[in-house]
């Protein structure tokens, strides 16, 4: 790989005090004198490619874990926008200024050059979101930013140039909205971590309203560690100021950032990577008197602990430790549990019944045993999940009502099989049965109600299930087996 070259990725090394983390370097002072910020100028394009291009700063930012990048704006040019607008949904919903992705693909290269323009001379001003809802799967709504199409374009592409830095940083626990990190591997993960560490007891976390209460000053600490490009630095609080609007009111943003914007979940990981996941990784190696398995998506983190005096201890440094930066758990859904292999073998030779269980990532956990009397780790669908997504299809067929049944037909195929797509998983083909089965009855009351004289028979309803609404059957390999091929003799919990 080529060396970095200074026109491509100046940095300057910020040496930390002795015998600290980069982390706490970061929470107790700012920065030092030697962290000078760097002017930015234009990248040479002649026979260079936008990828190699980012190559280099990853390769300088694997080398140097202390370098600040101090010249990254001018790999946001006009082809990286380009593409950031190519990889957005078409059918987005718009924001506050009302703009499609097909409205703005009629004068596609006009359009962008005069974005890229507007950003490179510091003008370009993002949008405040536009609030919506949608339910959670308690019931609750869950508020969302809409970002406008612009807005979505810049932290697109200025999130892939970051992310060839915040790559060679964030651990291997760490698998929320990470490129090639998807929710099955952070549940591979788990499993592994369960089944091949002495795991004794779970601590299942959740961080009380994460995304609307994390402190922005730290957040831009934690930024300028690796961040020196005053520009990249000066749009990033920008989105994080923009705010909202809700009901033609606009709300400054103060704390936390918009959920729904391209850029949140990197600044949501960089966050927690150094009030965490530092941290934990820390306490793993210095405190730890036996096996720890940690396991983070994002806000949801699954500790797996050998001992008891591990686990209480280090929910009660978690506490200290969240609360130093502006967080906290939350008290209802944060439980520490007596959970896992050697676990439940204990429970039964001491009759203790039955383990309680745990949910992460749409799955409910459940200590089993296979034919032989062996452990099972199983994973069946959370039932507010379930439920939660039988009432949107019920709700929404209600205007599908009078539609053609063909057409009525396709779409419910096309929600059974994103259903089976993530949730098909070995061990749960009786939960898969009971969503089709729910889904079939859905499907025949609403049939039903299209006229008062009309009568659907169960029987020509079969029918119809037989052609639109396929039987489950498990997608997903083992986890373990899944797992063991990906790290390939590699670290198997990192």
């Amino acid at each position: 790989m080529n060396e970095p070259r200074k026109s491509d990725s100046p940095v300057v090394p910020a040496k930390p005090p002795n015998n600290a983390s980069a982390a706490e370097a970061v929470e107790e002072r700012g920065l030092t004198k030697e962290n000078t910020i760097g002017t930015t100028r234009p990248e040479p394009r002649v026979g260079l490619s936008v990828s190699q291009g980012l190559d280099r700063v990853r390769t300088a930012a694997r080398r140097d874990k202390r370098a600040r990048f101090t010249a990254l704006l001018h790999h946001v040019d006009v082809d990286r926008l380009t593409a950031a607008f190519l990889a957005l949904r078409r059918q987005a919903a718009p924001g506050v200024d009302h703009i499609t992705w097909a409205d703005y693909e009629q004068n596609l290269e006009a359009n962008l050059r005069d974005l890229h323009t507007r950003l490179h001379r510091g003008s370009y001003q993002p949008k405040p979101s536009r609030r919506a809802y949608i339910p959670k799967a308690d019931g609750r709504p869950r508020p969302l930013g809409i970002a406008a199409l612009e807005d979505k374009i810049v932290q697109r592409a200025v999130v892939e140039v970051l992310n060839a830095i915040y790559e060679t940083d964030f651990y291997g626990f760490s698998y929320g909205c990470r490129p090639g990190r998807s929710p099955h591997k952070a549940l591979d993960a788990l499993h592994y971590g369960i089944k091949r560490k002495k795991v004794n007891w779970i601590l299942d976390a959740d961080l009380r309203d994460f995304f609307t209460s994390f402190d922005h000053g730290w957040l831009m600490k934690f930024v300028e560690h690796r961040i020196g490009d005053t520009r990249v630095l000066r749009l990033i609080q920008k989105w994080l100021k923009a705010g909202v609007i809700e009901d033609g009111n606009w709300t400054e943003g103060t704390v936390g950032v918009a959920q729904g914007a391209s850029v949140s979940p990197l600044l949501a990981n960089i966050y927690l990577h150094y009030a965490f996941d530092q941290w934990a990784h820390q306490w793993r190696k210095r405190h730890a008197s036996g096996d720890v398995v940690i396991v983070r998506y994002v806000d949801d983190v699954v500790v797996g602990f050998q001992t008891k005096w591990d686990a209480k201890q280090f929910l009660r440094d978690l506490r200290e430790r969240l609360a130093r930066f502006a967080l906290e758990l939350h008290p209802e859904k944060t439980r520490l549990i007596r959970f896992g292999r050697y676990a439940a073998q204990q429970a039964s030779e001491r009759q203790l019944g039955k383990l309680e269980t745990f949910d992460f990532l749409g799955f409910t956990h459940i200590c089993a045993k296979t034919e032989s009397g062996g452990f099972y780790l199983k994973r069946i669908t959370m039932r507010k999940r379930m439920h939660a997504k039988l009432r949107e299809v019920r709700d929404q067929l209600e205007h599908r009502r009078y539609l053609p049944i063909p057409a009525q037909g396709k779409w419910l195929r096309s929600i059974l099989l994103g259903h089976y797509h993530y949730f098909a998983v070995p061990g749960n083909i009786f939960a898969l049965g009971r969503f089709q089965y729910r889904l079939k009855v859905i499907w025949l009351k609403a049939l039903r109600r299209r006229s008062h004289r009309h009568h659907m028979p169960w029987t020509r309803m079969q029918r119809l299930a037989d052609k639109w609404l396929p039987e489950p059957k498990i997608l997903h390999p083992y986890a373990e087996e899944r797992f063991a091929a990906i790290i390939q003799g590699k670290s198997p919990v990192q």
